[in-house]
């Protein structure tokens, strides 16, 4: 994202909490993009300081992954500045809640808050300074939280980059969070051979049978966004919105199929971000958005727990579950109204 909005013109600052693991890019503040995106973007500075790197900045890109959102937030609060623009990508599910949530503790100031339903990009640095840029998405839907700062971070996205459709509020965003359903599951159906060592493409590998599975725990994530008033795409429809000319009858073709999925590689452990992320950020809050909105989730619950079986880890700890996210608010109904604002 660095590389790319600065090869469109834009003066781009690049923060990394460890210079040693981008050394290269500190060294010469350039960035190489192959493939979908051919150029070099030269940067105006790379630092290790977030006071330097917030101090120009109007619009502030968070592309961590999204269990560091909270402590991000704490980290931030003292250099934030009035009006300044700060977008999760993405945010998974409810991390505009959890960031501000964190952040407004820490400062007086009035931040716009967005969160972005995926990660425009399907890339891999394959060295620090070099980003082979496989797809680039047509379309991600955006949401600031409150909802009524959706239209002017849209437009002041837009203008950087267009490819964000808003969306009515967070809680379409973070139902949107198709990684929550593509991830875990195809991980805990691999593995054993993820453990084994085996070379396993995360897409291109995808069998009927798994691709089924992951269709039935989508039914769930439908079922709590149709509650929630909010119809929802399918992972098979996302696929389509997503990326344009994807064809094919069934999801596990479109998979197979999609330029923008060919051949990524599966982690190649289970200790990775498709379940330390995905699980407690995506899978957790939607299980307890099932809770208060009265839909069973049989097979996200069984996700969930196998996950924490498999990784000998209780996600509810730290993870976004309603104790967590609203401290402070006894009643569901106050709850619902705060996820609708």
């Amino acid at each position: 994202m660095a590389g790319h909005f600065a090869l469109l013109g834009h003066r781009v600052t690049l923060y990394g909490r460890n210079l040693s693991k981008i050394s290269i890019i500190a060294e010469t503040g350039r960035i190489h993009l192959t493939e979908a995106i051919n150029g070099v973007g030269n940067l105006l500075r790379v630092t290790d300081d977030l006071e330097t790197s917030l101090r120009e900045a109007d619009l502030v890109m968070v592309v961590t992954t999204a269990d560091a959102h909270r402590e991000l937030a704490k980290q931030i609060a003292p250099f934030v500045k009035d009006n300044q623009v700060i977008v999760l990508n993405p945010g998974r599910t409810l991390g505009a809640i959890d960031f501000s949530t964190a952040l407004y503790q820490n400062t007086s100031k009035r931040v716009y808050v967005a969160e972005a339903q995926s990660l425009i990009y399907a890339c891999r640095a394959e060295t620090p300074a070099n980003v082979r840029v496989i797809g680039i998405k047509n379309k991600v839907l955006l949401a600031a939280y409150p909802a009524i700062d959706t239209p002017y971070v849209c437009e002041l996205l837009n203008n950087v980059f267009d490819c964000f459709v808003p969306a009515a509020n967070i809680l379409v965003t973070g139902l949107e969070n198709i990684g929550a359903i593509f991830h875990p599951a195809v991980i805990m159906f691999n593995a054993a051979a993820i453990e084994r060592g085996k070379l396993c493409y995360f897409y291109n590998d995808m069998t009927p049978a798994v691709a089924g599975f992951l269709e039935k725990n989508d039914q769930e994530r439908l079922a709590i966004g149709k509650a929630f008033g909010i119809n929802l795409k399918s992972v098979s429809e996302w696929v389509s919105f997503a990326y344009t000319g994807i064809f094919g009858d069934t999801l596990c073709e479109k998979m197979q199929r999609n330029p923008a999925y060919y051949k990524i590689q599966a982690p190649s452990k289970l200790d990775s971000r498709l379940i330390t992320e995905d699980v407690p950020t995506g899978i957790l809050p939607m299980v307890e958005l099932g809770k208060i909105s009265g839909v069973p989730t049989p097979l996200l619950q069984s996700v969930l727990h196998i996950s924490e079986a498999l990784l000998e880890r209780d996600f509810n700890v730290d993870g976004r579950t309603l104790k967590n996210l609203f401290y402070d608010i006894d009643d569901l109904n106050a709850i619902k109204e705060k996820l609708q604002s």
